[in-house]
């Protein structure tokens, strides 16, 4: 699981990398607004994948902080590499009794 959530929130950084330095400026400044319709709604997908997985894994593998968190991370550019590393270090695994 935690390598599913790895890969899409990956997907997601760089999705939302690639709409804010690529796509948006073509549309303001080469005026071609084609380009932000297909990595937004790219980025839109990958978004909510990113939430979905993260609530399908909470309270199984995660607490409910991380889907806090995740959701945090994903609206702040690159904030979904630093998430991952924060996932990958056990900081939001449910703890066995």
């Amino acid at each position: 699981m935690k390598q599913l959530v790895s890969i899409i929130s990956y997907l997601e950084g760089i999705s939302a990398l690639c709409l804010f330095a690529v796509a948006m400026p073509m549309k303001y400044i080469g005026g071609d607004p084609e380009l932000v319709s297909i990595v937004g709604a790219i980025h839109g997908g990958l978004f909510v994948a990113f939430m979905a997985i993260l609530l399908i894994g909470m309270n199984k593998h995660w607490n409910r902080t991380a889907l806090f968190h995740g959701f945090v991370a994903a609206v702040v550019p690159a904030g979904p590499f630093l998430f991952d590393g924060m996932l990958i270090s056990g900081e939001y695994d449910i703890k066995s009794k």
